[in-house]
């Protein structure tokens, strides 16, 4: 293969990626009398899984997740968050819970709720892709 043959390939491989930066976008529900939901998952290097729950101001919400190497964390956005396009790549924007804020890499999470809204979990990998346990519970 020809040098530019090779870099036009590599280029269009690499644009592919970009298309897929977010994984799994769901919305959390609990089963009929319950107040907790745990969910398994993986995200790949690079991605992250959201997760929308709605709750209500007041009400106390736990949030922990578990991996095999300990190396899956969460954002947790506050209602108003926006989904925005950055480059092609999909960014959230908005508040986010005190201890669960971007860059955090949280792991727990428990308090009251400031606000009745939709919030947003984003789960991402630390090192690598990630297989995790995300619980939920909302009292």
């Amino acid at each position: 293969m020809k040098p530019s043959a090779f870099l036009c390939a590599a280029l269009l491989f690499a644009g592919f990626g970009s298309l897929h930066a977010e994984g799994v976008r769901k919305a959390i529900q609990f089963t009929k009398g319950q107040s907790s939901a745990t969910l398994t998952a993986s995200v790949v290097r690079g991605e992250t899984d959201r997760y929308d729950i709605t709750a209500n101001a007041g009400q106390t919400m736990t949030v922990s997740i578990s991996s095999k190497e300990e190396n899956a964390a969460f954002t947790i956005y506050q209602p108003g968050y926006k989904s925005v396009v950055d480059d092609g790549v999909p960014t959230i924007t908005g508040p986010t819970l005190a201890g669960a804020g971007e860059g955090e890499d949280a792991m727990k999470w428990k308090g009251p709720l400031p606000a009745s809204g939709k919030y947003l979990i984003e789960v991402g990998g630390t090192r690598g892709s990630a297989s995790y346990k995300l619980t939920v519970t909302i009292k």
